[in-house]
């Protein structure tokens, strides 16, 4: 059964659309009917073109000053919910990202209706479905939609892939709902970003990630060597070294960090907890250095090597420095 009509909430990130609209609008244009985008941003409407030639057939776009240096959960959610009582979604989808979060749950409370967060999969086949994991990734839970469109669903990045359309620029249609003084009170005053060496952990070809087994903080350098020599490769890591304090919060792969489903996934020094393993098990090819033979990682490795990491990283640098010369 075909969705009539789909809205995909597009983070503007640096001016571009976020990696996990795109994603969201290839789902969306599978599930049929039209794919609309919404975006909040003062340049918005620069984003036509490529939500456009990801299936975006509109774009409603705010380009409200405003929506620089507001919080967005707010007055996107007023302005969101009169759009929805002028042209009637069945279905608007978010990424999980902070301002998803925040706005998808501020809609469904002035819409009356539920949300559905951490959707990994979604279907529309006799009514409108979210799937999600729970218990660690141990088990998957359908729920579907009863209630009075639209349905409202939060999807993690990386459950579906990119894919152009081929189509043209979004037709752009402006959202001129004023922003609420209310909201005007707090103001964002500085925005500070992680600067990371090398491609963004979600992007890379190749993630080269490191546990308690690498022993201490500073062997984190022995990756960062390995993803140079490689090249194109991102160095990320388990919650309990970034717990640990080990490293920043941004390099945490996992149910509570970030999903990344590189071509190759290299863990060294990772036991293979759930709490890890569902945000890498979609990686084409995983390989799993771990001194512990009995290490749950090895039931997801396609290559498992029991040795201690901090022997065979060396060794691995100097192989690859050696072949690519």
């Amino acid at each position: 059964m075909a969705v009539g009509k789909v809205w995909v909430f597009a983070d503007i990130t640096e001016g571009k659309p976020a990696p996990v609209a795109l994603e969201l609008l290839a789902k969306a244009r599978s599930l049929g009917g039209t794919t609309e985008a919404v975006a909040f941003f003062k340049d918005a409407e620069a984003a036509a073109g490529e939500l456009g030639a990801h299936g975006a057939t509109t774009l409603f776009a705010a380009t409200d000053p405003a929506y620089g240096e507001v919080l967005l959960g707010g007055p996107a959610a007023d302005a969101l919910a009169a759009l929805v009582g002028e042209h009637h979604p069945d279905l608007i989808l978010f990424g999980m990202t902070y301002d998803g979060r925040d706005v998808a749950g501020r809609l469904a409370a002035k819409l009356g209706v539920p949300v559905l967060a951490n959707g990994v999969d979604l279907s529309a086949d006799g009514g409108i479905t979210v799937q999600t994991s729970i218990f660690g990734a141990t088990l998957n839970v359908t729920t579907k939609f009863d209630a009075t469109p639209p349905a409202i669903a939060i999807m993690r990045p990386k459950s579906f892939a990119a894919e152009p359309s081929g189509g043209g620029a979004a037709k752009v249609v402006p959202i001129t709902t004023p922003v609420d003084e209310k909201h005007r009170r707090a103001r964002v005053t500085d925005r500070v970003a992680d600067v990371a060496a090398g491609p963004k952990l979600e992007e890379a070809p190749v993630v080269i990630s490191g546990g308690r087994g690498l022993g201490d903080p500073k062997n984190f350098e022995l990756l960062d060597q390995l993803a140079s020599a490689i090249g194109g490769a991102a160095v990320g890591a388990s919650r309990a070294v970034v717990d640990a304090g080990w490293v920043p919060y941004a390099m945490q792969v996992g149910q509570t960090g970030k999903t990344v489903k590189p071509g190759v996934y290299l863990a060294f020094g990772i036991s293979g907890a759930m709490q890890h393993t569902v945000g890498m098990k979609g990686a084409k090819a995983i390989v799993a250095v771990n001194k512990d033979e009995n290490a749950p990682i090895f039931k997801l490795a396609d290559l498992g090597v029991v040795a201690d990491a901090l022997k065979v990283l060396p060794q691995l640098i100097e192989e690859v420095k050696a072949r690519k010369s």
